[in-house]
């Protein structure tokens, strides 16, 4: 037999221990890779009790009220960033709605409860908090934003639904009511751009999201007595379904070249929640009883959904249903990583 010489032993047992202290220290890495990324799904919504509506938040399921249900709330609209939480509905005053944005579970009044006002989303950039939604002014409802709790009023509109942020651009949606028509609107730095609309002009956005250079937003339109989900990219119109059944879409989310959309149809009499990526339809419940998908977030492959099935709120990871309360409903979804 061929004698090993000490030297080839000394070579083989260092090429063997660099080998190992490599694989060692890439376990390590991937290990504190998978401890150090954590994931917190925020969800706003209200919950039902026998008497009162209950704002509310959810942080990774867990339940946090944001009042002390004296008296009726709702939450809207969510927006988290870095460790801050932000969230707009109404506070009832015992004689009026009042819009509020809570930061941390702190509420903020934005009208003063003389009429009454609700808040619908809320966008957050830096030191700045901005809050849209709507007031009545004692003959009509009128569409308003805050920043900083300070108002800008759109008087040709009655409801503002959704806001968004990008650089210096402020971007709002919203509808004009009038002899019983919603003509959808869309402001730009307070600026109103017109939506195409095919139908006889009742339609609304309910949400918005501006990607790069595109404006996103959805809502519905009344076509062939249906109202009939919809998107439209920089004004330029795209139907969801194929007009059969009543329909619409409540929240929109874009990710590189990829555009979800959360909402429902109406199938033989019960509302089906759905989720559309790039216009391919994904069945969130079975049509045993009324569901709605209200609002949508992707990230890490993930698609969150939340809404309401069977009059309790729900949230629905990569199409697999949570019930977050017994009665209620889940309007926003926020998700982040630390």
């Amino acid at each position: 037999m061929k004698k090993i010489r000490p030297f080839f032993l000394f070579l083989l047992f260092l090429i063997v221990s660099c080998n190992k202290n490599n694989s060692t220290e890439l376990e390590l890495e991937q290990e504190q890779e998978q401890i150090s990324v954590i994931t917190d799904v925020y969800i706003t919504g209200t919950v039902f009790t026998t008497e009162k509506k209950n704002a509310t938040l959810w942080k990774n399921g867990k339940e946090i009220p944001l009042t002390d249900g004296i008296n009726h709330s709702e939450a809207n609209g969510l927006f988290v960033l870095e460790n801050d939480v932000y969230i707009a509905g109404y506070k009832h005053n015992g004689i009026n709605e009042v819009a509020v944005v809570w930061k941390n579970g702190l509420a903020t009044p934005l009208t003063n409860g003389n009429n009454s006002a609700e808040a619908t989303s809320v966008f957050v950039v830096g030191n700045d908090v901005y809050v849209v939604g709507f007031e009545y002014n004692g003959e009509k409802n009128v569409a308003k934003m805050w920043k900083n709790g300070i108002e800008t009023t759109f008087s040709n509109s009655n409801y503002a639904s959704s806001i968004s942020v990008d650089g210096n651009n402020v971007y709002v949606s919203g509808y004009h009511s009038s002899a019983g028509k919603r003509s959808p609107r869309l402001w730009k730095n307070g600026i109103e751009t017109n939506l195409k609309n095919s139908g006889i002009g009742i339609a609304e956005v309910n949400s918005l999201f501006v990607s790069k250079t595109s404006i996103h937003a959805s809502g519905s339109e009344f076509v062939g007595g249906k109202n009939i989900a919809k998107v439209w990219q920089n004004g330029e119109e795209t139907y969801l379904t194929n007009g059969v059944n009543s329909s619409s879409a409540n929240s929109i989310f874009v990710l590189e070249n990829d555009i979800y959309v959360a909402g429902s149809e109406s199938i033989d009499g019960v509302s089906i929640a759905k989720i559309w990526k790039n216009g391919e339809e994904t069945l969130l419940t079975d049509g045993s009883s009324f569901a709605d998908a209200y609002s949508v977030f992707v990230l890490n492959n993930t698609i969150y959904a939340v809404g309401s099935e069977a009059e309790a709120p729900v949230i629905w990871v990569n199409g697999s249903g949570t019930t977050l309360a017994k009665d209620g409903y889940a309007s926003a979804v926020f998700v982040v990583t630390n």
